[in-house]
């Protein structure tokens, strides 16, 4: 993370901090993407409710509630590229459903089966004691445990 400011990056004044819409650009620049339009729309739907999961159609559902004119196409490309820049962390669930996570930081998850539910577990909660060797040329980059719940009857 830089330690520029805001007029260091041609922000103009600091008292704009704290504007949604100006953090959203700001954090963009960042990590090397253009603040356009639809980015900028796409991260603050994002990232003004705290850390949450969110799948592409979930997301697209809010784009289109908020009047905020973007394809499911471009919300799917607009993921992937905040997932890249290191903005968002991806959880693909059974290869068929796949969250994005706005919390970046290392922890897990649980998943609750038949719901789009995804619940976050503390990184110190899970004790990984002991893992394989990776394969020559490799290391580890990250332990991702998802731990999957159902709902108990009665």
């Amino acid at each position: 993370m830089s330690d520029l400011t805001p007029q260091d990056l041609g922000y103009g004044s600091s008292a704009r901090q704290g504007c949604p819409f100006h953090d959203v650009r700001l954090r963009l620049r960042r990590v090397g993407l253009r603040p356009t339009r639809q980015r900028v729309s796409l991260g603050w739907l994002l990232f003004a409710k705290g850390d949450r999961h969110v799948s592409a159609e979930m997301l697209y559902e809010e784009a289109m509630k908020a009047r905020v004119p973007v394809s499911l196409a471009t919300v799917y490309n607009t993921l992937h590229q905040f997932t890249q820049a290191g903005l968002l962390r991806e959880l693909a669930i059974d290869g068929a459903k796949t969250f994005f996570d706005t919390d970046s930081s290392d922890h897990h998850h649980f998943v609750v089966d038949g719901e789009d539910k995804v619940i976050d577990i503390p990184a110190s909660a899970v004790d990984v004691a002991e893992l394989p060797p990776p394969p020559d040329g490799y290391e580890i980059a990250r332990v991702d445990v998802v731990v999957r719940l159902r709902k108990i009857d009665g």
